[in-house]
């Protein structure tokens, strides 16, 4: 009865979370058997846990990233270092993704930040729209996937596993999603006869790889101080983050202090200097002294507005969260997890059996519902199943959150869609047939990250 109030409001139209809590509520007044004050009580509860406190820092920073001009310096930063290549505004677009991935933490952030900059400049340079809108929406997807990640801080929270391990677990699925995709990209240039959108300069190429150096040498340096040469953590660290400063203004390098965000936020949560939460706060500070101070693009009254669009997209994050939690909880106290549980365990006992069914689920729940209402449904139901198939939680949490952004692809729900329509100027329609093509990178990066769970859990093992 629970499930049939959930599609009737669905049906009519009513809020994925307004009707998780409604069919909770009437399921609750016509059996009688609890108070209707257990809805509130369990909504409450939902969302009384310190995990979900990296939501709106996580938010919040990458909101500041994003309104910050940072943006534009990550967008500069790409075209010097694969901007020459053949499709370069394509490479461009990837890159620029992986980059910024690693501090909005959303899907949706990526295609509306980077998206503007990015479709624009491509059309400049006569690509068609339809290109760029596809190539756009699937970087897009590498956002939830590249630490930081709202759906995995929400999915650690209901799966009680580890968000920092999962923050781990996602880089490598990451780095090779965007190697897909530059091959896809390189593949349409081939096609097309494309060449070069900017040309080949020594001297940017050079600068841009020792940005990349820096980025790269910076934490291994850190790490030998501290590890091998026993100086104090804390007074290394703040050392480290001076001497970048200084290398920054002597250099003026285009985005080595941005593009630092997650490599600052990985070391210190493998190295247990923060919680993810506390990494979450980090974040923000750094986007502020990165925006106020340093490059001077963030004005009181702009920071007004992100706090008030922070604000916004929070409460409702957190109302899902709290709908779904009440609507989890009936489902488990009404029999419904351990129904189709057993169902599936009768249908079969092999994991990759397991594991194809829920993909094939997950693609299409992801189609009608946003990810975080989808993750705080189907852990209870799916998690419980994956756990005594021997299927890792953290494997099974990248699975889920890559298939629940490819959802974010497709009619009728897709909210990368819609926001990539009205930024490229395409009809609804011309933006889904845009995108078409960039499903293959994806279905395949998916199908490589379920059956090969050591890609997705090498990194975790080893911090873990």
């Amino acid at each position: 009865m629970l499930k049939i109030f959930f599609l009737i409001f669905m049906a009519g139209g009513i809020p994925v979370a307004v009707a998780m809590a409604g069919a909770s509520l009437v399921y609750i007044l016509m059996s009688g058997s609890l108070p209707p004050f257990v809805v509130i009580h369990r909504m409450v509860s939902g969302i009384d846990s310190f995990p979900l406190l990296a939501v709106p820092f996580f938010i919040l920073a990458g909101n500041l990233m994003n309104n910050a001009g940072i943006t534009t310096r990550i967008y500069n930063f790409a075209l010097a270092l694969v901007g020459w290549l053949k499709g370069g505004l394509g490479h461009v677009n990837v890159l620029g993704s992986v980059i910024f991935a690693g501090m909005s933490g959303t899907a949706i952030a990526d295609a509306a930040g980077l998206g503007t900059i990015e479709i624009k400049a491509m059309k400049e340079h006569g690509y068609s729209t339809e290109f760029a809108v596809g190539v756009t929406a699937a970087s897009a997807t590498l956002g939830p996937i590249i630490p930081p990640s709202l759906p995995f801080v929400i999915y650690g929270m209901m799966a009680n596993v580890s968000v920092g391990a999962l923050f781990l677990a996602g880089i490598l699925p990451g780095a090779m999603l965007a190697i897909l995709m530059m091959i896809t990209v390189a593949y349409f240039a081939h096609k097309n006869k494309w060449g070069a959108d900017v040309k080949f300069s020594s001297t940017r190429l050079f600068k841009a790889l020792t940005e990349l150096a820096v980025v790269i040498g910076w934490p291994l340096l850190i790490w030998v101080l501290v590890d091998k040469l026993g100086t104090p953590p804390q007074l290394t660290v703040f050392a480290g983050l001076a001497s970048l400063f200084v290398l920054d203004k002597i250099f003026k390098f285009e985005a080595l202090l941005p593009i630092m965000t997650p490599v600052l936020l990985i070391g210190g949560m493998t190295t247990g200097l923060f919680t993810p939460t506390e990494g979450a706060i980090a974040a923000c500070v750094w986007a502020l002294i990165l925006g106020f101070a340093w490059y001077k693009t963030l004005s009181w009254k702009m920071f007004v507005k992100v706090c008030l669009d922070t604000i916004e997209t929070t409460s409702t994050v957190l109302f899902i969260v709290a709908a779904a939690s009440i609507f989890g909880w009936m489902l488990t106290a009404t029999g419904v997890t351990t129904d189709i549980a057993a169902w599936v365990l009768g249908f079969t006992k092999e994991a990759w059996v397991f594991l194809l069914l829920a993909n094939l689920l997950m693609l299409f729940v992801g189609c009608f519902l946003e990810p975080t209402a989808a993750i705080t449904i189907l852990v209870p139901i799916l998690l419980p199943i994956a756990t005594q198939l021997g299927v890792d939680p953290i494997h099974f949490g990248l699975v889920m959150v890559l298939n629940l952004m490819i959802g974010l692809l497709h009619p009728p729900m897709g909210m990368v869609l819609f926001v990539l329509a009205r930024v490229a100027g395409l009809s609804f329609e011309r933006t889904t047939i845009a995108i078409l093509p960039w499903l293959v990178p994806l279905l395949v990066a998916l199908a490589v990250i379920t059956y090969v769970p050591s890609l997705v859990l090498w990194l975790p093992k080893m911090f873990f």
